[in-house]
């Protein structure tokens, strides 16, 4: 079943500026990258120097290109990054949760110090899952907790007095 197939409900929408400066980011450490890498010599001898001469540089590269990758699924689905069906809530394309299982959403600061609003699941496990960080947010925080908390109640999860921590 896709997205189409099914009536979603937008609950949170990213900023384009947050986006965009990673996308710049990216393309600029990957030029840098690229100039670094030695082109000298035939295509033959420029491979084998590549893989096995600067294998470190190969593997950022790469690193770079999925980062970049993973910043524009982002920018696809920025109008609709936080969305719920009635009762599963999807965060972009890459993760879902039953929305009767959802008991709670907090703001909380990571390792970087930077907040972000976290997901409390009811699945006997001591981890919150991060849903987005607050910097990429359109609006703000407390109307992205109170709809991901008010379709959790309608799906029958537990229902809670919505204010921010």
């Amino acid at each position: 079943m896709t997205d189409g197939d099914r009536n979603m409900v937008v609950v949170a929408r990213l900023r384009a500026a947050p986006l965009v400066g990673w996308q710049f980011a990216c393309a600029v450490l990957l030029g840098v990258l690229l100039v670094r890498l030695d082109w000298g010599g035939d295509p033959v001898d420029a491979f084998w120097n590549m893989v096995f001469g600067q294998p470190l540089l190969l593997l950022a590269i790469a690193a770079v290109l999925g980062v970049w990758a993973y910043v524009l699924g982002m920018w696809r689905r920025r109008g609709d990054y936080l969305r719920h069906d009635g009762v599963t809530l999807y965060r972009g394309t890459s993760a879902r949760w039953p929305l009767a299982l959802v008991r709670d959403v907090v703001v909380a600061r990571g390792n970087l110090g930077l907040e972000s609003l976290r997901l409390v699941v009811d699945d006997d496990s001591e981890v919150t899952r991060e849903l987005v960080k607050l910097y990429m947010l359109e609006g703000p925080p407390a109307v992205a907790r109170d709809g991901v908390m008010f379709a959790a109640a309608r799906a029958g999860g537990v229902m809670r007095p919505v204010t921010v921590h």
